[in-house]
């Protein structure tokens, strides 16, 4: 039968579906036969471990601190053109009214995406972290802030890491560079890093900002930035078919 890449949260979670993010996890594809489906991952979780794995592999990660700046797109159309519609209507004194978001968008951010859970994190937040888990290592722990802003598109993390063993800044930039799916863009002068305006339309999760965190004994801090329609949904998406042509996996229709 045929395999089902399914982009909806339904299935991420399941222990039978993998959840795969080619870069990192190619290998789980093999799991794809138990019910011929695999989940492509949230779109905040996707860019994350893309630059978590290769740093993975070099020191081990034991913890994560991220917060998220995500774009309306995320959200879908209405979301779009919400942000759109309140930024036009200020400049001509109209009272904002949300309605796909909880409040204004346009000239604030908003700390809430998706449904709060008991906790007290939101549904976004605990995905990050479920998924982290499922897609790179179930020892990773893994906080996350998430953040709507006033954005069309792109994808925006500050991330702070705390590894096993030492890693120096300079280490890190020279692995994430040869790391299929990443740009580093870093020069430490105005203007050295990317921002989500820059990412829409490409395919790459850029990484900017890598420097010590000297808080901790072995730890990071990088901003990263990617395109939340293209490597956090289709990209994924047809990387994952390309997987799975490559690995004999697909049958051609008759």
């Amino acid at each position: 039968g045929a395999i089902v890449i399914d982009n909806s949260s339904h299935f991420r979670m399941d222990p039978d579906v993998p959840l795969i993010v080619p870069e990192v996890n190619a290998d789980a594809v093999a799991g794809a036969r138990k019910k011929n489906i695999i989940a492509n991952p949230n779109c905040s979780t996707a860019q994350l471990v893309v630059a978590l794995k290769p740093l993975h592999d070099a020191a081990t990660i034991k913890r994560v601190v991220v917060s998220t700046y995500q774009s309306t797109s995320g959200g879908g159309k209405e979301a779009m053109d919400e942000l759109f519609n309140q930024t036009k209507g200020i400049f001509v004194n109209d009272e904002p009214t949300p309605s796909k978001f909880t409040k204004q968008i346009a000239f604030n951010v908003i700390p809430h995406i998706d449904v709060f859970m008991e906790d007290g994190f939101t549904k976004e937040e605990w995905k990050m972290t479920a998924e982290t888990k499922k897609i790179l290592d179930k020892k990773i722990k893994l906080t996350a802030t998430c953040v709507r802003v006033p954005v069309f598109v792109g994808h925006s993390e500050a991330v702070n890491v705390e590894f096993e063993n030492s890693l120096s800044d300079d280490e890190a930039r020279e692995i994430l560079r040869e790391a299929p799916g990443i740009l580093v863009v870093d020069k430490r002068e105005d203007g050295g890093y990317v921002t989500p305006v820059e990412c829409v339309g490409d395919f790459a999760t850029f990484i900017s900002r890598i420097r010590v965190d000297p808080t901790v004994e072995n730890g990071l801090a990088f901003w990263c930035v990617s395109d939340n329609l293209r490597k956090g949904a289709a990209l994924n998406a047809v990387q994952i078919a390309e997987l799975l042509l490559n690995r004999g996996m697909l049958q051609q229709a008759a």
